[in-house]
């Protein structure tokens, strides 16, 4: 891409007499629609170009800057304090050199900005041409940091619980097994084997955000019973001591074929429910429907509702539900499950959204659209 004014002009012709070519021409493109920061220095270091990202990154009107010479324009320091540009010599410095790769450099009163650098010449080993510094906030860099340090440190946290127990019964036991009983020895045993599997589940949620952000989640597709799978979750609930009566699963007939990923999908499944029963008061209920088309008579795929009828979630914090490490009001677990959720189910090519239920408490409802295996499309 050529970006107006960047041009090497004809020998014995000035650069800054080429003629700029008009926004979304076929020539060139207009320097302040770029989305960063670019400044460009003439053979004399003088600034000819200073477009506006590079104005909001440095503060700096982009009128101010025009025709003074480039260290004054743009008085970068190295994180050590050293002045880049005296350290860089891009005029007087090696002539092999063409670019400076891109590094983080710190303008006045200390906001750090990336940056990177070309040397223009007419050839190789000739005199600079023009210097053009490309210039990027650090601010998303930063925010994508604070959130795989905050991953880090939430699975450190979430594991050394589990392990903690696990080295302690387990030393407990081989130090000391003929002085338990064997009611004793099973309990330790079950409570080793809980944690085992909750280091597990947080091992297979670690690769599925993995797998998500690189956009590498795999789905195979098979026939999906879809009551027959919230079906089983609920009897789960009920033999796990929950009563009866606290589930309610309403189901609207006739429903299309649902062709997905059965593991992913009660990967999904698990997580509502449990988030109802758990965080949610009250009846919970689980609607199963077709879901409608905008052309009459026809059905885009299966629809499913979780809801409870629990204080729900506030208004301000909806937004933030898919995100990672929400947990809402109560504390407890990763604060991953949701958004892994809204992974499994847009890699489906489905949606998913949070509300208020008819009943006050927070309703999930996600639609998977009607699709058969790669194999039969």
């Amino acid at each position: 891409m050529s970006v107006a004014g960047t041009s090497t002009a004809p020998e014995g012709r000035d650069e800054r007499d080429t003629p700029v070519p008009e926004p979304g021409g076929h020539r060139g493109v207009d320097p302040d629609q770029l989305p960063d920061g670019l400044v460009i220095a003439d053979e004399q270091g003088r600034v000819t170009c200073f477009n506006a990202a590079a104005g909001r990154v440095t503060g700096v009107p982009p009128a101010d800057v025009l025709g003074q010479p480039l260290e004054k324009a743009l008085p970068l320091e190295d994180l050590e304090g050293r002045r880049w540009w005296q350290l860089t010599d891009p005029y007087g410095g090696l002539a092999i050199r063409t670019r400076q790769p891109e590094r983080n450099l710190l303008l006045p009163g200390g906001r750090e900005v990336l940056v990177t650098a070309r040397y223009v010449r007419d050839e190789p080993l000739g005199p600079v041409r023009s210097v053009v510094v490309c210039l990027r906030d650090t601010e998303a860099r930063r925010r994508t940091e604070r959130s795989h340090a905050e991953l880090i440190a939430t699975v450190a946290h979430e594991l050394r619980s589990p392990l903690t127990s696990v080295k302690g019964f387990t030393a407990t036991l081989l130090a000391k097994w003929e002085r338990f009983t064997d009611d004793q020895k099973r309990l330790m045993l079950e409570t080793v084997d809980a944690d085992a599997d909750r280091v597990t589940r947080l091992i297979a949620e670690l690769l599925d955000i993995s797998r998500i952000d690189s956009g590498r989640l795999e789905v195979r597709r098979q026939p999906v019973d879809i009551k027959a799978a919230v079906s089983r979750h609920i009897q789960a609930y009920v033999a796990a001591g929950q009563p009866a009566e606290r589930f309610l699963l309403r189901i609207e007939q006739p429903l299309p074929a649902l062709w997905a990923d059965p593991d992913k999908i009660d990967q999904v499944l698990s997580n509502l429910i449990e988030n109802a029963v758990r965080h949610g008061e009250g009846t919970v209920t689980i609607g199963i429907t077709p879901s409608a088309s905008p052309r009459e008579g026809e059905e885009t795929g299966t629809s499913v509702t979780v809801s409870d009828e629990g204080p729900g979630i506030p208004e301000e914090s909806m937004n933030r539900v898919f995100t990672r490490f929400w947990r809402g009001s109560k504390r407890g677990g990763t604060g991953l499950g949701l958004y892994i959720v809204k992974g499994i189910v847009e890699a489906h090519g489905g949606t998913i959204t949070v509300g208020r239920a008819p009943r006050g408490g927070a309703e999930f409802r996600f639609t998977l659209p009607v699709a058969t295996p790669a194999y039969l499309g």
